[in-house]
């Protein structure tokens, strides 16, 4: 069936779609060359369509081990090609197939690099994805209509869950904001057992289970739109060693007292450099986030900036001048991506230690 995607701009870009439509979701680009599988099901994506630049989508199936959560919460994708014929030892199916299974509409044999490019100049923006014969009328109604800002109440656990051996050496509560499976496994793999809590939990209900420290994940969303657990987070900030990524790294700026702001296209992508102040030494990182910290709001806060973007300076990392608490913007986990960052873990290990 033939398809289009109409971008808030006007703009029309045409394909062939797969799957049911019209949907309407906020427009991104992805620049990894590979983890279509891990992007797709990464709740960080909610409510979003996904622009995948690399050029050929499924060329090795899909297997279970990879998937972040349990479905994908992200409203679409747009690829240039879809691979029919993978090639991988542990496939199990066809990428096609998959988005078929989970309901999420594909618009491909489409001109990704045009799209990306757009959105690279102009900024993120909302867009449907339709048939070619939807009316304007109804694409119109639906670029109306605004997106919804409750991501992580849609992406977070519904009840407190546990895992992880019960000898493991520390013990981690972890606020799920829409947290990726390959996070839990490397907090399980350096040695946490872990008590995972819906987001809107109180701090009083984190503190009674006497965890070693606190785990801020991912998520989705606009963080201006959680301050509900921002204030949870402000109780725990002198009680526990913290580590927080993404969307915890963004909670605890605003728990600092500070602020964020919304990128232009956002960070997505497995080949980010960033800078470790400390030592001068570059690192490629996984990244996926829309939203970055303003620097200046943390004037009168007492931390100092870790980790620099050497693409556009944005702030990639910062600690705690005198608590025990840590955080990056970026994807140490990976999933996809280099897992050079899988050191900062180690770290979050040790300041749990070092406190305990």
């Amino acid at each position: 069936m033939k398809g289009k995607l109409v971008l808030q701009d006007g703009s029309v870009y045409e394909g062939k779609l797969l799957g049911g439509a019209p949907i309407l979701g906020e427009v991104v680009f992805n620049t990894g060359m590979t983890g279509y599988q891990e992007i797709l099901t990464d709740p960080s994506y909610a409510d979003q369509i996904i622009t995948l630049t690399y050029p050929l989508i499924g060329n090795y199936g899909v297997y279970r081990d990879i998937a972040q959560a349990p479905k994908p919460y992200c409203r679409g994708m747009i690829v240039g090609e879809l691979c029919t014929f993978p090639s991988n030892w542990q496939n199990e199916g066809l990428f096609e197939e998959y988005l078929r299974a989970y309901g999420i509409p594909c618009l491909y044999d489409v001109d990704t690099r045009a799209i990306t490019r757009n959105i690279r100049n102009h900024g993120v923006m909302k867009g449907v994805i339709c048939s070619v014969d939807t009316p304007q009328e109804r694409i119109d109604a639906l670029l109306q209509q605004d997106l919804p800002t409750d991501q992580v109440m849609q992406v977070t656990t519904k009840w407190q869950g546990y895992r992880g051996s019960e000898n493991a050496e520390f013990h981690v509560a972890v606020y799920d904001f829409g947290v990726k499976e390959s996070i839990l496994k490397s907090l399980e793999a350096c040695g946490c057992r872990l008590t995972i809590f819906p987001a809107d939990t109180k701090a009083e209900t984190v503190l009674a289970e006497n965890p070693d420290g606190i785990f801020l994940s991912n998520g989705p969303g606009d963080p201006q739109d959680l301050q509900f657990a921002v204030a949870e987070v402000k109780k725990l900030l002198d009680k526990k060693p913290i580590f927080g990524i993404c969307m915890g790294h963004q909670v605890l700026s605003l728990a600092y007292g500070g602020s964020t702001y919304k990128l232009r296209f956002g960070h997505r992508g497995s080949n980010h450099p960033v800078k470790d102040l400390a030592t001068g030494r570059v690192y490629i990182t996984s990244q996926n986030h829309g939203y970055a910290v303003d620097e200046t709001s943390l004037a009168n806060a007492d931390v100092t900036i870790t980790h620099r973007s050497v693409n556009d300076n944005t702030v990639e990392g910062m600690k705690h001048n005198s608590l025990p608490i840590m955080s990056v913007q970026y994807h140490p986990e990976a999933s996809p991506g280099p897992t050079d960052n899988l050191y900062l873990f180690d770290q979050f290990k040790a300041l749990m230690k070092a406190h305990k």
